[in-house]
Formats: structure tokens, sequence, C-alpha cells
């Protein structure tokens, strides 16, 4: 066990394999202060007082460690998670999930009010490894029998403080005496007051105590914006960015290696001068990127965190945060690039909508609110192409000697190959005709608009539309609201855009636009609704179209009614396959 505080990587925290795995592939590459200190204790066992505010990364310091010690043999709960509010119980239970993606046979179940209590017992009774919950919720299905906590071995109270504010604080105590004696307990607050402490004095046995103090930095020279963004038009907002701002050059920070290269190739294949620079990369051509970057050989360098700490070029006016990062101690490394020697600098971040408590936490740790950006228009790039046209054009006649030029268009017009004004305008034709000055007539990137109505024109596949399958359906006690909602907020994808909606009784069926990028379907397979992912799947010959006969619920729209149809019918012995929690 390596010795606290002096981890540099997870590597050194005694992690299982494929928890390894999963946090390379996502991008982790050192603990956050949080995680280095927390995480050796509770794999040792030891029960955990944490302090640190939202933000520095404490979901994995507690996650990773209860995964690494999972018994994937026993589906029962071993691990009980409360949180304060229903969002942070979905935020912590998807986290699980992304840290758990090579776990084969994990099972997590978020329980909150609000919430249908019969798809939570149905999966109860299924088993689960990991239970995660607002505390009314847990206490509902202790009461109830339902929840038995006879074999756990962790119990996390997250934001301690939080629920106290909110009342919750009997509750948690009464949750604490059903657990085993034995049990582990990590308890996290931002804040320590008294009646907190009191609660760690009462249940913790000699817990390792871990505080992390809150960093504030003020960045008066760094102008900061964000972007409600989805991953289906973050290249396309990327690019128009990059024509409007007036930049000198820029940092893209992202989270993966692969992310880096992929996009770098991206922004080259459309003109920008861009790089890669992840920590897979020699020291050599590390140094090279650099120093291509210092000498104005290079505009753009798309990093990830670590790769670019150290950098310190001072012609850097720009940082984008095209992946926010995991904790704001990060961001503030980030756009740390820019703002150099006295000189102003502007950082933009994206953020999905499931990001905007990293959001907030950024403005915390910052001391000042992140204001959010129009995303410049088609008409806005064209305007500013022509103002540099025109600066180009002062310029060129200022500093450059145009004397033979002038004879070979005195000689055109002599020869009346047109008028003059023409022959002009077909020069800053040919000149441009790889990035028009004019503003193309194609449409603008649709606004993000979570979906408030259930209310759309009707479209057929045979219209430009494809049929899906979502493992919710009405035993989940989903309405087709729930799924348009779902869809428009994870991807920013119009309400307008998603077409019939089916409910049956494991699964339903959605229509969407054909023409969709395949970094919408890695998102959509990832979504949660009612509890369970969408994990969606294109149908085909019919498969997975199983009518109910159940009555169709009151939220169903009458034009999704199914009726059985050669069309809805499954394979021979093809069975709807069964949401996993």
């Amino acid at each position: 066990m390596t010795s606290l505080n002096s981890a540099t990587s997870f590597e050194q925290l005694s992690l299982s394999p494929p928890i390894l795995q999963a946090l390379r592939e996502i991008g982790y590459e050192a603990p956050s202060p949080i995680q280095a200190e927390s995480i050796p204790h509770l794999l040792e066992g030891r029960d955990l007082l944490g302090q640190a505010q939202t933000g520095t990364g404490k979901t994995a310091a507690f996650a990773i460690p209860i995964l690494s010690r999972i018994d994937l043999s026993k589906r029962v709960p071993q691990a009980l998670v409360l949180a304060p509010t229903r969002e942070l119980a979905i935020q912590v239970a998807e986290a699980f999930q992304t840290y758990a993606r090579h776990l084969e046979g994990f099972h997590i179940l978020p329980v909150y009010g609000g919430q249908g209590m019969g798809s939570q017992l149905r999966q109860l009774a299924r088993g689960v490894h990991v239970i995660v919950g607002t505390p009314g919720r847990v206490m509902d299905h202790l009461r109830r029998g339902t929840l038995s906590l006879d074999h756990l071995t962790t119990l996390v109270l997250d934001e301690a403080d939080e629920m106290l504010r909110m009342g919750f604080i009997e509750d948690v105590e009464w949750i604490l005496e059903q657990t085993p004696p034995t049990r582990q307990i990590a308890l996290f607050s931002a804040t320590m007051p008294t009646v907190i402490r009191k609660i760690a004095d009462r249940h913790l046995n000699h817990a390792a105590e871990v505080k992390i103090k809150a960093k504030t930095a003020t960045v008066e020279a760094i102008s900061q914006q964000y972007w409600l963004v989805s991953g289906v038009q973050k290249l396309e907002a990327l690019t128009r960015i990059l024509d409007v701002e007036d930049f000198d050059a820029m940092i893209i920070f992202v989270r993966t290696k692969t992310e880096t290269v992929e996009l770098a190739e991206k922004l080259e294949a459309r003109g920008y001068e861009a790089a890669a620079l992840n920590g897979d990369m020699s020291q050599v051509l590390r140094e090279k990127v650099i120093d291509r970057l210092k000498k104005n050989a290079l505009d753009i360098v798309v990093a990830t965190d670590v790769a670019a700490r150290g950098l310190d070029v001072e012609r850097i006016t720009h940082v984008v945060n095209y992946d926010i990062p995991y904790d704001s101690e990060a961001y503030i490394h980030r756009i740390g690039r820019t703002g150099r020697a006295g000189r102003k600098g502007k950082a933009i971040l994206f953020v999905s909508p499931r990001e905007r408590r990293m959001l907030r936490a950024i403005e915390q740790t910052t001391r000042q609110p992140i204001p959010q950006m129009r995303l410049p228009t088609l008409q806005d790039i064209a305007d500013r192409r022509i103002e540099q046209f025109k600066a180009q054009l002062v310029q060129t006649l200022d500093d450059e000697d145009v004397g033979f030029y002038r004879e070979l268009v005195d000689k055109l017009i002599s020869e009346e190959i047109g008028d003059p004004a023409d022959i002009a305008a077909a020069l800053a034709y040919l000149m441009h005709r790889e990035r028009p000055l004019e503003a193309p007539e194609e449409p603008e990137l649709p606004a993000f608009e979570p979906a408030r109505e259930h209310r759309r024109e009707k479209k057929s596949p045979e219209g430009g539309m494809l049929r899906y399958t979502i493992d919710v359906g009405r035993e989940h006690s989903v309405q087709p609201k729930d799924i348009v909602g779902a869809i428009a907020n994870e991807t920013g994808l119009s309400s307008r855009l998603i077409g019939q909606i089916k409910l049956f009784d494991t699964y339903s069926t959605v229509e969407l636009p054909a023409d969709l990028p395949d970094d919408f379907f890695k998102r959509l397979k990832k979504t949660w609704v009612r509890n369970q992912r969408l994990n969606l799947q294109l149908v085909e010959d019919g498969g997975r179209q199983q009518p109910s006969k159940k009555p169709a619920k009151s939220g169903e729209r009458k034009h999704a009614k199914p009726k059985a149809s050669e069309q809805d019918k499954p394979a021979a012995k093809r069975r709807p396959k069964k949401a996993q929690p």
C-alpha cells in the first residue's frame, strides 16, 4: 500500500485491474488530492471523515475503493450511498457505472422519491450490489422490508452538511442504526458543523480524517464564458468559435489521449494548424509541438491535463474546455495557461446539461459567475471573414509593392474580359473559394431546448426517420414525455425532431432522424430514464417489437398505441431484452 498523499498515479493505489482499465479509458491520469488521501484508507477498510467541496473529485474517492472490494458473486447490497437530492443520487450512480464498465455482472440501483416503487421493488428482488439513494426513500424500503442491509460492508454519507440543511439528519441517524456494526463508514461534508461532527464521533470508529482545503482563485485577467452543449454539436460549435474569435494561440482541453489525436486531426482537416499533446508522446515529440507553438508554426494544441502541466507559452490567448474537467482545481490549472505576463486571456467552457453541477462548483472556486455565451451564427462568421479580408487589403496596399499586379489588372481590363468591378469580384472569389465570405444558406444549429410539451409533427421512418428500441417501458412507469426529455436534454436535439414513441411492457420504440452522427447514439446508449439505461438499438427486420396487451397509460399519445401486426412481431423465440439496473 502506498503511503498517504504520495500517489501520483492510480496504478500506485492497489486498485483492481478492471477499475484501472476503466480509469485509463475515461481519461483519469492522476488522482486528485481527495482521491490520493482517501482511497488508501478506504481500501484498508478504515472509517473516513472527509471534508471537501463539490468539484474536488470526492465521488471517485469513495466509488473506486468500493468497486475494488465488491464481491460480484454475491448479488446483495454491499454498499449504500446516501445523497441529499435525487439529482446527486443519479449522478453518483452514473459515476459508479462508468468506473464499473469492466466489472461484468455489476448492478447498481438509485432510489429516490418521486419515482415509482414498482420498478425499484422488481430490481431489488433481482439483486443489486450497490444502492444510491435519498434518505427518505431508503427508509421506506427498510421499513417495508424490501431492502436488507445485513450484508452491508460500506456506508457513504455524501454531502452530509447538505442533508443537515435539508432536515434529513434524523433520517440519516435512523438508517445508521439499521446497519451492521462491522460496516465501514465514509462521511463527506463540505463544512463540518457541530451536528455533523457529533454524528461522526458517535458512529465512526477510529476514523481517518482527510481535509482538502477549499481553494479559491481570482482570475480577473481571464474572461470566462460557457456554452451549453451536447455531443452532437460540439465540433461544429468549436469551429464556429474558432472562426470568430481573434486568438493568437489556443489550447483545447479534452479528457482522453485518444481524443487529442482525433480532434486535432478533425481540426487540421478543416484548415486549422493543430496538433495533439498527450502523455503517450515521447518527450522529443512533445517538445517539438511546444516549440512549433512558440515559433508561430502552430496555432492550436489539443491536450490532456497531465500533458499540459508546466506549459508556459505567452502567445496563448485562449483556452477551450472542450470536455469539462473532473474537478474545479483542474479547471484553474487549465485556464491558467492563458493570461500570462500581464496579458488578457479568454476561457470558454463547454457544459452539457448534466454537468451544470460542476459549473457551479467552478464558479465557487473562481469566485465569479461565468456567463453563458451566444454561439456565433453563420452570418457572424461571414461578417468576421469580410472584416479580416478588408484588413488584409488595407495592409497589403500599405505595405506591399503591387505595381506588377496593377499592370496585370489593367491588361485584363483592356482586353475587355469583364467590367473592372466584376474582375475584382472574381479575384476575391478565387482567393476565398475554400473559405467563403458569404454566409451559407444551411440551417443554424438547433438551440438547446428542454422538452416542455409533448408536441411535434408525426413523421414516418420512410420520411427520413429510423425506429429504435430502448430498454424502458410501461413496467418502469415511463411516459413519452420522459423519453423526449431525456433525449432532448442529453443530446440537444430539438424535441420537434423526435418522432413516434410506442410504449410496451419492458421496452419502447422511438423514431429519430436517419442522419444523426455516431456520437449522438453513443451518448444515448448510456442515458438513463426512470432508472433504466436507454441502450438504444436500431430495429431491424421487425425484431423486438412485440406489442403488449396492456392498455396504454394516460401519458401515452393516441397515435402511439401499438397494434399487433407482422411488422411488430419478433423473430421466432426472440424475447425482449430485460433492462438492467
